[in-house]
């Protein structure tokens, strides 16, 4: 049975995010040879728009007001209802993001529609979700209708971006009114870098690098590698490093292809986070840290002597190649 299915596109600091491609690929599933229809909003969205024709939209609109400059509740869920009204989705796929997690539940009651959240594959209609901090797996399914489903980055295959794939945008103006929040400005604590939940690469630190100054060598061979810092509460709590770079169950989930787990021990609190990423590397000097369960490679040693040493090993190979 075709489905068509709308796809929930997310820019951040005027970059498309990459949740967005994947959300096409797991619209194709859904959709099962229906429409599909990519949505962005903003307050000027239509040129970044275009790139989703590339990833496998067969439709693109630009939902532009001034009032979604910036992010509100109420201000894009009245703009994504009025798209819904329109085109009359059987499915919605949008990441497993802040924004996501924030709107979906709100679009699914309006709709009346089943909601998967947090999905890491499909098989036709069948979700697979983490259940209990990603100890175990759910497999889901409904007769409902309609369904609304956010994915958690890096699990779902974006399509292969096709250059000669192109089309036009449309734009559709929509009507914001009697917003409880209006956001003036926006200001950020962390600023540039890779964004960590989207990061392929994670390097992460814990209360073992001793202080914000003991970052520095995980910086530089995050830097190398192309990827994002993290930290475990403890390091937050003990002010190393900002909040905004807390993994674990009350941080970010995240799910790299390679996790460096360096001077934290492993508490479950900070394996719900990362315990499902594809490759665990861990350093800490204390042989019997929990976190030597879950990893797939460990050096037992000094951090501040091991990772300048990883650095400087890989940087020659990176430079060989």
């Amino acid at each position: 049975m075709s489905r068509k299915t709308l796809v929930l596109a997310e820019a951040k600091n005027g970059e498309l995010r990459n949740v967005s491609f994947e959300s096409i690929g797991a619209a194709k599933q859904i959709a099962d040879g229906g429409e599909i229809v990519a949505v962005l909003a903003g307050d000027t969205v239509r040129d970044l728009a275009k790139t989703l024709f590339a990833y496998g939209a067969d439709r693109v609109i630009a939902v532009e007001n001034d009032a979604l400059k910036h992010y509100t509740t109420d201000g894009f869920k009245q703009a994504f209802l009025q798209v819904f009204d329109k085109e009359n989705p059987d499915a919605v796929v949008l990441g497993h993001t802040s924004i996501g997690k924030d709107v979906s539940p709100r679009l699914a009651v309006k709709m009346d529609a089943a909601l998967f959240s947090d999905v890491v594959a499909i098989e036709g209609l069948h979700f697979t979700r983490p259940i209990y901090s990603g100890k175990a797996f759910e497999k889901r399914t409904t007769q409902s209708e309609k369904m609304i489903v956010t994915i958690r980055p890096n699990n779902i295959v974006a399509p292969e971006k096709d250059e000669t794939k192109t089309g036009d945008v449309e734009t559709v103006a929509v009507d914001i009114r009697d917003l409880r929040i209006i956001v003036k400005e926006v200001v950020k604590k962390a600023t540039g870098g890779v964004d960590l939940s989207e990061a392929n690469v994670i390097v992460a630190g814990g209360r073992g690098v001793k202080s914000a100054d003991g970052f520095k060598p995980l910086e530089e061979l995050a830097e190398l590698l192309g990827g994002a810092i993290g930290a475990s509460r403890g390091a937050c709590d003990a002010e190393y490093c900002d909040y905004s770079l807390q993994i674990g169950q009350t941080g970010k989930v995240v799910t790299p292809d390679l996790y460096f787990a360096i001077g934290l021990s492993g508490a479950i609190q900070h394996l719900a986070g990362m315990s499902n990423s594809k490759v665990i590397v861990a350093i800490n000097k204390d042989p019997e840290a929990p976190i030597f369960e879950v990893a797939d490679y460990g050096i037992v040693g000094d951090l501040f002597e091991i990772v300048p040493l990883l650095t400087e090993e890989l940087r020659n190979v990176l430079v060989t190649n």
